[in-house]
C-alpha cells in the first residue's frame, strides 16, 4: 500500500513541476513584493509561513518512527540526511519566521494549501526513501563521489539562503516597509540568490541521496523558483530604472 502511495507521489510531484513551471512563467504568485488584493482569505505572512512550513519538519520524521516501529533500523547516513533536511526546514520554519518584523502584509490562504500538499508529499516520498524503502546507505557512502559533490552543493546552497536573507532583513530599518537595492554577497551577481541557494540546496540534496524522491525536490523546486526569479529581477529593474546594477543576472550568474 505504502510503496503504491510513493511512486504515486513521486509521478505527482513530477507533473505538479511541470504544470507550476508553465504557471508561473506567465504568472506571478501573490505574495511579499508581488502581494496583490482579490484571492480571499489570508494570514499574517509569518503565520502563513509557519503553518506551511511544518509539515516538511514532521512528515519526514514520522516516516523514521513508522519504520522503527516496523523494525527497519535507519542507517547512520540516512539519519545524517534527516538532520541536513531539518537543519534547513527549522531554519524555515522557525529562525526565518521568528526573524521577520510584524508587518501588515498578508499571505493568501490558497498558496498556504497548496505549500502544505507540497510539503507532505515531499516528506512523504523522502522519508520513504531513507526509511521505508531499505535505502542502501552503509558508511561507505561518505567516500562516495556523490556524497561529496552533493554535500558541498547543499552547504553551498544552504549558506547562500541564509546570508540572503540576512541581507534582505537588513534593508529596513525599524518601522520600514518599503524595499531598496540589496547589495553584498552573491546579491553581487542575481538578484534573488536566496532562490539561488534553495535550489542549489536541493541539486546538491538529489546528489548525496541519489533517489528519484531527491530528484522530484530538486525539479520542483527548480520549476517553483526560477520562474519568480525572473519575475523579481523585472521588478527590480521597473523600481530602480537606471540605477539597478547592469551586469545583474536573475538567477545564474553571469549567464541569465
Amino acid at each position: 500500500m505504502m510503496d503504491t502511495a510513493y511512486r504515486l507521489s513521486i509521478i505527482l510531484l513530477f507533473g505538479f513541476a511541470g504544470i507550476i513551471f508553465v504557471t508561473l512563467m506567465f504568472f506571478t504568485a501573490p505574495y511579499g513584493r508581488h502581494a496583490r488584493p482579490g484571492w480571499g482569505l489570508s494570514l499574517r505572512e509569518k503565520r502563513g509561513w509557519q503553518i506551511m512550513e511544518s509539515p516538511a519538519v514532521l512528515v519526514i520524521a514520522a516516516c523514521l518512527l513508522v519504520g522503527w516501529d516496523r523494525g527497519l533500523l535507519p542507517s547512520a547516513i540516512s539519519v545524517l540526511f534527516l538532520l541536513m533536511w531539518e537543519v534547513h526546514y527549522i531554519y524555515r520554519t522557525v529562525i526565518f519566521t521568528s526573524l521577520m518584523r510584524e508587518g501588515k502584509r498578508q499571505f493568501p490562504v490558497l498558496l498556504v494549501l497548496f505549500a502544505i500538499i507540497f510539503n507532505v508529499l515531499n516528506g512523504f516520498v523522502n522519508g520513504y526513501h531513507l526509511f521505508l524503502d531499505h535505502a542502501a546507505y552503509d558508511l561507505s557512502w561518505l567516500l562516495d563521489p556523490r556524497f561529496i559533490i552533493g554535500t558541498a552543493i547543499f552547504l553551498f546552497g544552504f549558506l547562500t539562503h541564509v546570508s540572503s536573507d540576512r541581507l534582505l532583513r537588513g534593508l529596513r530599518a525599524p518601522g520600514e516597509t518599503g524595499y531598496s537595492i540589496p547589495y553584498g554577497g552573491m546579491f553581487r551577481y542575481v538578484s534573488s540568490p536566496n532562490y539561488l541557494g534553495e535550489i542549489a540546496e536541493w541539486l546538491g540534496w538529489a546528489i548525496l541521496t541519489w533517489s528519484f524522491a531527491g530528484l522530484a525536490f530538486a525539479v520542483f523546486t527548480f520549476a517553483n523558483l526560477f520562474p519568480r526569479a525572473l519575475a523579481n529581477h523585472r521588478w527590480y529593474r521597473e523600481q530602480f530604472d537606471g540605477d539597478y546594477p547592469e551586469d545583474r543576472k536573475a538567477i545564474i550568474p553571469f549567464l541569465l
